[in-house]
């Protein structure tokens, strides 16, 4: 199959209006996003009883093009390092 156009890869953190962390996470990672190319979005799990059920407390949680990448914590690093991954 040809590959002409890449569609970007989707970071998705999960929070919490309550979350603090969340709040913090976002914005660590959002230069690491931009810098790959990538397109952030942020998923408030409260508004979806399906995201609600499966991460709880644990937010924030950073998905990777639909693939659970890191809770609670992020490692810019990491991050960069599996961004670059998913874009080569």
């Amino acid at each position: 199959m040809p590959q002409d156009v890449h569609s970007p890869t989707v970071v998705e953190v999960m929070v919490r209006r309550t979350c603090g962390s969340c709040a913090r996470v976002t914005e660590q990672i959002t230069p690491v996003v931009a810098a790959a190319g990538a397109r952030l979005q942020t998923v408030d799990v409260d508004t979806d009883p399906e995201l609600m059920a499966e991460y709880g407390d644990r937010v924030p949680v950073i998905v990777i093009d639909g693939e659970e990448f890191a809770c609670w914590e992020v490692d810019n690093d990491e991050l960069a390092a599996e961004l670059g991954a998913h874009g080569g």
